[in-house]
């Protein structure tokens, strides 16, 4: 592969060698020093498997181009690798890069029922049961629009289900995601530069050159000899790392819970608490990814003020008042729902918290298998799911504390931008009549707040009181 990377116009192959590492596996070693920053790698544009490319080609693009509508990104990519692959003669660059990519993956859809079992109760375990019937589905279309249509091309041995998700795994774990100057985006795979593994104590450093079509790989930290290099796919969480890339981090601090939150059409008020929740740049059914650093998202207690409104509150209600609390008895309901829910989804994982922790350190699931990695996708989602319950009660107490008093929970008692109650909190120096936790949620909430900011701190220096 390198010699025909070289050929082409590759830059940068005579200071890499592709290696094996003790924790990653195979990877790419540094053979010379590099300075944060400076270029490592090039591939050009001509050699990148691009959805272009698959089109232009003489023989596949026509059987591409009968096809109505278009195939998805994500499968034109993976027919245009299997169609390299079953080929007997020709495209000898590109097929010596398939030699080289792995035979195998460890992406969660790979996974024995057993092996999944570790996470049940986790989106991943949700997300991967109805990944494999959507895979499923999707191959049944691909024969029936493509595959079965033009048989010299696509001969049915080659490109069986088992060789569909084999060339799939390889786009979601191997390709490479870019915003185009006008505005739309370009997934694209680049030979060598797949080779990279990420460590998030990189910067991210990869790039696409949109003019000449290059793919670049930039130094994210300084190497010396003998260094691996790596590249950052990006903040992920394990679940989605997982799913994607087949492996996990551990104590992953970019841990999430996708929450899913829906509303059916039938349910009482519909229509009017739709039109709020756009407003709310929201909508009837949400997904809102729960953090370690942010638990629970105001979006989330915007949503279900909305939801749980009833006649007598939608017809005073004022679009902005779903971005606080609307009345005690709508916060207190609001609450005690989302620390039921809570403690409802944590009791749905097949394994617990405490149990998990007891398994890894007894090494009851084998370091580095797929029931160890699916095990630290449980952990991560329980610990965000137990900080978000933690904060529903800690919101729900201060909420059942504050009922009778005039303004139902006094604004200085929490954080304006993520109602946190607990800790010490600060006054804005300029109105005093908000708190905040921290420097940070004073800043992210100066927007929102500053218009209003300045007709109380006015008020305030005329000794007037402001409703």
């Amino acid at each position: 592969m390198e010699s025909w990377l070289k050929e082409s116009g590759a830059i940068g192959l005579n200071d890499l060698e592709i290696a094996d590492f003790q924790v990653t596996g195979r990877g790419v070693r540094s053979l010379q020093y590099f300075k944060e920053g400076e270029t490592v790698l090039t591939i050009p544009s001509g050699i990148l498997w691009k959805v272009e490319h698959a089109y232009a080609d003489p023989l596949l693009g026509p059987a591409l181009r009968s096809v109505q509508p278009p195939l998805t990104v994500e499968d034109t990519l993976a027919t245009y690798i299997l169609f390299v692959r079953s080929r007997k003669s020709g495209y000898n660059g590109l097929r010596s890069h398939v030699t080289a990519l792995p035979t195998s993956y460890s992406s969660s859809i790979f996974f024995t029922e057993n092996e999944l079992k570790v996470c049940a109760g986790t989106s991943l375990y949700i997300v991967t049961q109805q990944l494999k019937q959507q895979i499923e589905e999707d191959y049944a279309g691909l024969v029936a629009r493509i595959f079965g249509q033009h048989r010299d091309l696509f001969p049915l041995d080659k490109f069986t289900i088992e060789d569909y998700k084999w060339a799939l795994s390889t786009v979601w774990s191997r390709g490479m995601d870019f915003v185009l100057p006008d505005g739309n985006s370009i997934r694209l795979m680049a030979p060598f530069a797949d080779m990279l593994n990420h460590s998030p104590e990189v910067k991210q450093c990869h790039l696409y050159d949109a003019s000449s079509g290059n793919l670049s790989v930039l130094a994210g930290k300084d190497y010396k000899v003998g260094d691996q290099v790596f590249i950052n796919y990006g903040p992920l969480p394990n679940n989605r790392l997982l799913r994607l890339y087949g492996f996990v981090l551990s104590s992953n601090p970019n841990d999430s819970y996708d929450l899913v939150l829906s509303t059916q059409p039938t349910a009482p008020f519909w229509e009017q608490k739709q039109k709020l929740w756009i407003l709310a740049g929201l909508d009837s059914t949400c997904t809102i990814s729960l953090t370690l650093t942010d638990p629970l998202p105001k979006n989330v207690l915007r949503y279900l003020r909305i939801q749980r409104l009833d006649e007598s509150d939608l017809s005073v209600i004022q679009v902005d008042a779903t971005d606080g609390i609307i009345n005690a008895s709508n916060e207190v309901e609001v609450l005690q729902f989302l620390g039921d829910s809570l403690c409802h989804l944590l009791e749905n994982f097949g394994n617990q918290l405490e149990i998990l922790e007891e398994q890894l350190a007894a090494s009851v699931h084998p370091p580095g298998g797929n029931a160890w990695a699916a095990a630290h996708v449980s952990l991560g989602e329980q610990r965000v799911l137990r900080s978000a319950r933690k904060r529903a009660e800690d919101l729900l107490a201060a909420a059942e504390s504050g009922r009778g008093r005039r303004g139902d929970l006094p604004s200085l008692a929490r954080c304006a931008n993520c109602d946190n109650v607990s800790g010490p909190l600060m006054l804005c120096g300029r109105c005093k009549a908000v708190s905040y936790c921290t420097r940070t949620c004073q800043v992210a909430h100066h927007k929102e707040h500053k218009v209003v900011c300045r007709v109380k701190g006015i008020a305030s220096k005329n000794g007037s009181e402001m409703g």
